[in-house]
C-alpha cells in the first residue's frame, strides 16, 4: 500500500487524486469520482471536497493509498 504524506490534518479528496498523479487536474477528478470509481475506506466517495485525515485509505484505478499527516 503506498503513502498520501500530507502536512496538514487533511487534505481533499480531490487534491489526494492529484497528488498522488492519478489525475491532472480538479476537472479530472470531479468526473472520476462523481462516476463512482473512487473508494474512501471502502466506501464509494461522491464528495471531490470529502477531507481525508491521518489512515483514511483511498481506492483508484485498482491501487490503494493510505493518508499519514504530518501535521505538526
Amino acid at each position: 500500500m503506498k503513502e498520501i504524506v500530507i502536512k496538514d490534518s487533511f487534505i481533499k479528496l480531490g487534491q489526494a487524486l492529484k497528488l498522488i498523479g492519478a489525475v491532472e487536474s480538479g476537472f479530472e477528478a470531479k468526473s472520476v469520482i462523481n462516476r463512482g470509481i473512487v473508494l474512501v475506506n471502502g466506501k464509494v466517495e461522491t464528495r471531490r471536497g470529502r477531507k481525508l485525515v491521518d489512515d483514511d485509505c483511498v481506492t483508484y484505478n485498482g491501487e490503494t493509498f493510505v493518508v499519514r499527516s504530518r501535521d505538526i
